[in-house]
């Protein structure tokens, strides 16, 4: 069985040529005092902030990349087992990683992966994972612009005849926008609210270009001076002023790539315009927003949580032309 892996700082996404198998947050709940695993994926989401002072919350995953190596190894070794059943197969699997990673980072993953049980282990860059799932041609001499806003970072590539030619990413992403929204009503409304409230009000109540006052939304926390229950009710606007400086830290970012890029691409991307992927991009109107920013055609790619999970599976078919790209997929047995 070949298997790919969206390593996400948010969600651990696997695919196999039957699509996306496996989707749950990159969450290992672990008991300090028995100091063993107690919960993996949505178990161990379900109880942030609901646990005991033994029982800790870990993300093995931070900004893309792996923060503790013990955890992340369980964890892709218990989501492969899970994909796998009772199969005695030892898969080939490609894990997509970010264009930044470095060669230390890298062989982090890899060594993950082959002790989770890979036979063969390839790494493949987030953007070019991406557009391919996106369903971009990319072997052509053509200028094609990514914007991916995961759960840690925002990488921002242009990509011709299957490489990156420039890249820039940033640790501006879902998990910045959740930690805003919480910052943001405890600086205006005095209340407190946890992780999985932030998350959803930043789904629910997004509208990042032209927002109004007229949709409204009720909320539940806790006050930060008396430290009673209390519900305060919100607007779009409060959310727009909540995640404004960290659009601007994206849409500078993607000003920055564009300064990078040669003219020729620049030309062939205001033809093709910009693709959005990733759970980010379901942020309210985020692709007017950059559009605007830009001058530009911005799109979101369908089914754009999972544009990186089918690239890393769509690379085995692809494999041959990927390699004569002049951005190479790293190989390890």
């Amino acid at each position: 069985m070949d298997i790919g892996i969206d390593l996400g700082t948010t969600n651990f996404v696997v695919t196999t040529d039957a699509g996306v198998v496996l989707s749950e947050p990159s969450v290992v709940a672990y008991h300090r005092y028995k100091k063993e695993i107690v919960a993996v994926g949505n178990e161990a989401y379900r109880m942030i902030g609901r646990t005991p002072d033994y029982i800790t919350i870990v993300r093995p995953l931070a900004d893309g990349v792996i923060s503790d190596d013990g955890m992340a190894e369980y964890m892709i070794k218990e989501f492969i087992l899970r994909v796998l059943g009772n199969q005695p197969v030892r898969p080939r699997v490609v894990i997509c990683v970010p264009s930044f990673i470095t060669d230390i980072e890298g062989r982090a993953v890899i060594e993950a992966a082959v002790s989770a049980g890979a036979r063969k282990v390839y790494l493949i860059q987030e953007p070019i994972a991406a557009l391919l799932g996106a369903g971009v041609d990319i072997s052509q001499p053509s200028g094609n612009m990514v914007v991916d806003i995961g759960g840690g970072t925002t990488d921002i590539a242009v990509v011709s005849l299957n490489g990156v030619v420039v890249s820039h990413s940033v640790t501006t992403a879902g998990n910045k926008f959740d930690q805003a929204v919480i910052k943001y009503l405890s600086n205006r409304y005095k209340l407190q609210v946890g992780e999985r409230t932030a998350e959803n009000i930043k789904m629910k109540m997004s509208n990042v270009y032209n927002p109004g006052i007229g949709h409204r939304m009720k909320i539940g926390g806790k006050n930060i001076y008396t430290g009673m229950p209390e519900s305060v009710e919100i607007c779009e606007l409060d959310m727009h002023l909540a995640v404004e400086e960290n659009l601007s830290d994206i849409t500078e970012a993607i000003r920055y790539v564009f300064e990078q890029t040669p003219p020729e691409l620049i030309r062939d991307i205001y033809d093709n315009g910009i693709v959005l992927t990733g759970g980010g991009a379901h942020l309210g109107r985020i692709d007017m927003l950059i559009g605007a920013e830009t001058g530009l055609k911005c799109r979101i790619a369908q089914d754009s949580d999972y544009c990186v999970a089918k690239g890393t599976a769509m690379a085995y078919t692809k494999m041959d032309a990927l390699r004569e790209g002049f951005e190479y997929i790293p190989v390890y047995k």
